[in-house]
């Protein structure tokens, strides 16, 4: 029996209990698929702080080295301790030292609204009923957040502050790749998000994913500007299949897309860099405010494990069985406290936890 390697960074909040919840999933998956993972457990973020005086220490640096992939929890304490020494800057330690460690380029991260759950959504009545699916890949380690050079200069009224857009051919083609890849085991579309009428640097980018595209010719390609992505969004998401964006871009239509659904609290993500490597983690947060209360949503976190399932180890079929037994638990009327609707039971994170067990197993 082969063994998987699985890097478990439970974090911080409530991060530890959903976690928790979403190793029992995997646990369902080993006997139900005679496959064996071996959990490997580490401290990031202020848990690691306390026994290392780091949010990254070399001791989890090197167990997730040691593995075939990460499962990331959540980082961040209370926001009227934003500002102590085991806190300030904790996501930019963790999760970016993560990323820079094992260069993860590429963020996927799924925005799907359930039928179920419309009414949880901003959009209009008649749009959310019809539910969406959207992927965004995420350029995670270029463009202006990493362009140099940056700065402030000057004084007074003609002090200025600059960045810097940079993408090399390279970063472009390779972000390009995944994303037709991708819909290529989907709906077999590509939106791909720029402002080339503005900007040099995204008229570089059209032409290389144009470039790109050519080699897909099974995938629908669509060039779209930015703010036009950000509108269709609200009026018509259901129009997207796979929206490639550069690494600013991303993030913003990334949440906008989250947004939309209703909850963070249902948003896996996967940051993947070359080979099958990855680390995956929650969209929400680590919830401080509720942490211990055994009410957080792990469905964030089960489905993380189940891109993890996907994306690093090749399990489709597990994949799918997890996403269907979570569906299953929605369309049954199970909901936490940020999912809840009059009508609906209210569960915990254990039960909820529990529901989607046991429609796995059956």
């Amino acid at each position: 029996m082969e063994m998987k390697r699985i890097a478990v960074l439970p974090g911080d909040g409530i991060g530890p209990e959903v976690m928790q919840v979403a190793l029992k999933i995997l646990d369902a998956v080993q006997s139900k698929y005679n496959v064996c993972f071996d959990y490997r457990h580490a401290l990031v973020g202020g848990a690691a702080w306390n026994d290392y005086g780091s949010h990254l220490p070399e001791e989890t640096l090197k167990i997730c080295r040691e593995s075939d992939a990460i499962l990331f929890g959540s980082v961040g304490g209370p926001v009227r301790e934003q500002d102590t020494d085991k806190w300030r800057g904790v996501e930019v330690h963790s999760l970016l030292g993560l990323r820079k460690a094992f260069e993860l380029y590429a963020n996927l991260r799924p925005a799907k609204l359930y039928p179920a759950l419309a009414f949880a959504s901003p959009l209009r009545s008649d749009i959310s009923q019809k539910g969406f699916d959207i992927l965004v890949v995420r350029e995670l380690t270029g463009g202006i957040y990493f362009g140099q050079p940056k700065g402030r200069r000057g004084s007074g009224d003609a002090e200025t502050a600059f960045d810097t857009m940079l993408y090399s051919r390279a970063e472009i083609r390779r972000i390009a790749k995944v994303a037709f890849e991708v819909a290529q085991k989907r709906r077999r579309k590509v939106t791909s998000v720029d402002k080339a009428n503005v900007l040099t640097t995204m008229v570089f980018w059209r032409q290389v994913v144009e470039e790109t595209a050519r080699e897909y010719p099974d995938v629908e390609y669509e060039p779209m500007y930015v703010d036009n992505a950000a509108m269709q969004l609200t009026k018509n998401p259901q129009q997207f299949d796979v929206m490639l964006c550069g690494n600013m871009f991303g993030d913003i239509l990334s949440d906008e897309a989250a947004a939309l659904t209703g909850s963070l609290g249902m948003l896996p993500s996967a940051s993947i860099g070359m080979g099958k490597f990855g680390m995956y983690e929650p969209g929400g947060g680590s919830a401080p405010d509720i942490a211990g209360q055994g009410i957080a949503n792990p469905i964030a976190q089960i489905l993380s494990a189940a891109m993890l399932l996907r994306y690093s180890f090749g399990m489709i079929a597990a994949t799918e069985d997890i996403e269907h037994a979570v569906e299953t638990v929605l369309n049954d009327g199970y909901r936490t406290a940020d999912i809840w609707q009059k009508g609906n039971r209210k569960v915990g994170t254990a039960e909820m936890g529990d529901q989607i067990l046991k429609r796995l197993e059956s």
